[in-house]
């Protein structure tokens, strides 16, 4: 059996742990540059905001004070994570973390099926009481309907926090009561072409023959529908590296300004390799893209992107960043507003199967960069605030920032002893 844990509302939980004056009270947290919306608490929905609302549209509930708005606040929200699965791994012999706020257990000897509802329940509030977030558990025999027993944990009350999918009376209900759209491996991009085919309910979707699924939506498709069926297919998959990493902001400001520019694409980069340091990956291609901000017709439009292969793959931040910073001065062009940037590595290979290279790689070179990489991530571990100590010069000076705008940030409050709370 496999126990999908689901911190609830997890933004908005982990505000709620430094205020809880705001239990029961509706809370929304924002997206980079306070664009819209990205969590909401219970009370929010009820109000009618939607996932993904313009912040401007509801910006007159906070002005009325009938709504609390912050801004993203990641720095919180992964020491919080961190938190919570660290209580996961010391109850179950093997954790797949999934997301930030989302984590599968596989529950093998852990316990009975008898005891493993008690097993699960304890946990619910273990994690509400040590960290302070409320998680819903959901178990099945398959991760996609572990998915689906977490839906109905979190949905009603009755359930305690666990819904267990046991038997196969359960499974049929709980399909019959799932909208296809709900369902992991369909989601909203597929749901309305299987709307189209006559498929309402995860419980359509099964009864439908494996060559149907086949035909229509190949072996992954085929992967669901056995999933569903109670077979499991979905096959751990915390090994496989990422073919691409991609790192990008909107600016809160528009900028002109090429070196403004270049200082902001150099941090993209840079945290690109860190990320390929951190999965002992390394990357052949950089991709720098730019874009003008799309909704002001007044200026002109430019959306432009380049690419440069490197001989050797890398993944230290010299190399990285002066790649990207060749691929940005290729296309960028003088008179437009930029709005947004990032940077992309893709063709990753492990960083310890990289292939040398007969022409123009000197090695002696490579490894003091690699050993520079490794120094200043180090250092920068041991920030407590998050924030880069050590940076390369084709970098923003000073300490890490996005340059987005976080009018409601609240405080660092468990990784940064400028911001820690004060109890009076």
């Amino acid at each position: 059996m496999y126990a999908l844990v689901d911190c609830n509302n997890f933004f908005v939980s982990c505000e709620r742990i430094f205020r809880p004056d705001l239990d029961g009270k509706p809370v929304v947290v924002l997206s980079n540059n306070d664009g819209c919306v990205v969590s909401r608490s219970n009370e929010s929905k009820a109000m009618g905001i939607k996932m993904g609302t313009p912040f401007f549209k509801v910006k007159h509930y906070v002005d009325e004070g009938k709504l609390v708005a912050f801004s993203s606040n990641y720095a919180l929200y992964g020491d919080v994570s961190g938190r919570v699965m660290s209580i996961l791994a010391d109850a179950v012999p093997h954790l797949e973390i999934y997301s930030i706020d989302e984590a599968f257990l596989h529950l093998g000897n852990v316990a009975t099926m008898e005891k493993i509802p008690v097993f699960c329940r304890n946990l619910v509030i273990k994690v509400r009481k040590w960290v302070g977030v409320p998680v819903s558990i959901g178990v099945a025999p398959t991760k996609t309907l572990a998915k689906i027993a977490s839906h109905f944990a979190k949905r009603y009350r009755g359930y305690r926090g666990v819904c267990m999918i046991d038997n196969d009376e359960k499974r049929l209900k709980a399909l019959r009561l799932t909208p296809i759209g709900d369902v992991w491996g369909i989601g909203r991009r597929l749901s309305p072409k299987m709307q189209e085919w006559g498929v309402m309910t995860a419980l359509d979707f099964v009864e439908r023959p494996c060559e149907w699924v086949q035909a229509r939506l190949g072996v992954n498709g085929v992967r669901t529908w056995n999933e569903l069926r109670g077979v499991a297919c979905v096959a751990e998959e915390l090994d496989e590296r990422r073919k691409s990493i991609s790192v990008s902001r909107s600016f809160a400001e528009m900028i002109q300004d090429e070196q403004e520019l270049a200082l902001r694409v150099a941090d993209f980069a840079a945290m690109c390799a860190k990320k390929l340091r951190e999965e002992e990956s390394a990357a052949y291609d950089v991709t720098t893209f730019m874009y003008t901000n799309r909704f002001r017709e007044d200026l002109d439009q430019y959306f432009p992107s380049a690419t440069v292969r490197l001989n050797v793959a890398a993944n230290n931040a010299q190399e990285i960043i002066g790649a990207a910073l060749k691929a940005m001065r290729t296309v960028y062009r003088d008179g437009y507003m930029y709005k947004k940037a990032g940077v992309t590595v893709s063709n990753i290979v492990p960083s310890d199967q990289i292939q040398g290279s007969l022409f123009g790689y000197d090695e002696d070179l490579r490894q003091k960069h690699d050993r520079l990489s490794e120094l200043m991530d180090s250092v920068n571990s041991t920030s407590v605030s998050g924030r880069s100590l050590l940076r390369l010069a084709s970098q923003r000076p000073g300490h890490y920032a996005d340059g987005i705008r976080c009018d409601f940030r609240s405080g660092l409050y468990t990784t940064s002893f400028d911001e820690i709370i004060k109890v009076r």
